[in-house]
């Protein structure tokens, strides 16, 4: 068998990060005539590489397999379209944008974010590779374009005169397979005094974390500080700023300029970011070498759990479809055995199955109709969200489950 080679260095990838065994594509969501037909299930086997300290997977499946028709539509959760909504105003504020302002969104999604830049007279245009997703924003007045960014698309932004003031790649990092093209392209589409900021989940919070569910194979690559700051000076692109924030269960925005035209003054939080991830052994392959163990334990305390109260009679219904969930249950071996249904508030999900696990979604309502024991929380970095929408559930004694990074129950 061949050694896979890191995607940012080229160096070997001879070091194992978490061998979560194989899983389906964790958005590729089954409808009820699919459930007998063959699903296919690719290694997730993460590994980091001892060059650049990369955590990476393997591209088993072309984007366009796995982004071309996507589930995930970024407004139906409310916490994240209040984070768009205070990013949008804090940016409007530091960078002065105005009407003569253009914000450009990579992986712009259904235009949760745009619209916000928008409604304060600031033009826009966002990039979205999902065809059904990129409609969806064009029906809410969001100009889009429906393709995949690199540096091709970039320079077809620079021929229709579109570089960006801002330019925006929430949680799209990851989900990049050629990173150097991609960054490439954002390099090119920002103005020479443009601002590029970047959010993505921080490698050092997920360790801490152990929260091994957010791999899977839509998301290619894991960052620490110190290796995307790496991966934009290669590109001419400098760090100058980086704010540490709660989403994802703790991640990064860095603020990011061209290397010649962009502003100098480097914030304080850069070196003692990367000092602090340097004191964490971030560059040390130590460091990685026990997580695998933590996940193994963690998928034991979930089984034995889950074991133990379905034994004493008790039901248990899942709350949210996430990429991370599908992660969790297909690696725990969770399925209608243990968990009956899950419920989510997207209809692009509902009536569907989840895949691998085939476990059923409903509308939320179903929670109150059946009245389960438990409710585990899959995408737990939205606990407080969700503990809020269903606080009926303790009117018949339910309680709350959230599975990482161990088995919480939550009266």
């Amino acid at each position: 068998m061949s050694v896979p080679k890191c995607r940012f260095c080229g160096a070997p990838l001879q070091h194992t990060f978490a061998d979560l065994g194989m899983a389906p594509l964790s958005n590729s969501f089954l409808r009820p005539e699919q459930l007998n037909e063959m699903e296919p299930f690719y290694p997730l086997h993460a590994r980091v590489c001892a060059q650049c300290f990369l955590v990476q997977l393997e591209q088993f499946e072309c984007p366009d397999k796995i982004f071309g028709d996507y589930a995930y539509f970024s407004s139906y959760s409310e916490s994240w379209l209040k984070h768009a909504r205070e990013y949008a105003d804090r940016m409007v504020e530091r960078f002065h944008l105005d009407g003569k302002s253009l914000v450009v969104e990579v992986a712009s999604n259904d235009g949760y974010l745009l619209q916000y830049f928008q409604a304060k007279g600031i033009r826009v245009l966002g990039v979205e590779p999902a065809q059904n997703v990129a409609t969806a924003a064009e029906k809410r007045g969001i100009p889009t374009l429906a393709k995949f960014f690199g540096a091709r698309t970039a320079r077809e932004l620079i021929e229709r005169g579109q570089q960006a003031d801002l330019l925006v790649g929430n949680n799209v990092l990851a989900h990049v397979p050629d990173l150097k093209d991609f960054v490439a392209g954002l390099k090119l589409v920002l103005k020479p005094t443009g601002i590029l900021t970047v959010e993505f989940p921080h490698l050092l919070r997920l360790m801490e974390g152990n929260q091994f569910d957010t791999i899977y194979h839509e998301h290619f690559s894991y960052f620490s500080f110190c290796t995307a700051e790496q991966i934009f000076a290669q590109h001419g692109l400098l760090v100058f700023d980086v704010e540490e924030i709660a989403t994802h269960g703790g991640s990064l925005r860095l603020y990011v300029c061209q290397t010649e035209g962009g502003p100098k003054n480097i914030h304080s939080r850069v070196p003692e970011l990367r000092e602090r991830e340097l004191a964490a052994g971030i560059r040390n392959l130590q460091s990685y070498s026990g997580f695998g163990e933590r996940v193994r334990e963690t998928k034991r305390a979930l089984l034995d759990f889950l074991i133990g109260i379905k034994r004493a009679g008790k039901s248990v219904a899942g709350y949210g479809a996430p990429a991370k969930g599908n992660t969790l249950l297909n690696y725990c071996g969770i399925g209608t055995d243990f968990l009956d249904y899950t419920v989510d508030v997207s209809p692009h999900k509902q009536n569907h199955f989840l895949p691998g696990s085939h476990i059923p979604i409903h509308h939320p309502e179903m929670i109150r109709r059946t009245r389960p024991d438990y409710v585990l929380i899959l995408p737990w970095n939205l606990r407080d969200e969700i503990i809020g929408k269903m606080a009926h559930i303790r009117e018949w004694g339910g309680r709350f489950v959230i599975p990482v990074p161990c088995p919480q129950v939550i009266e």
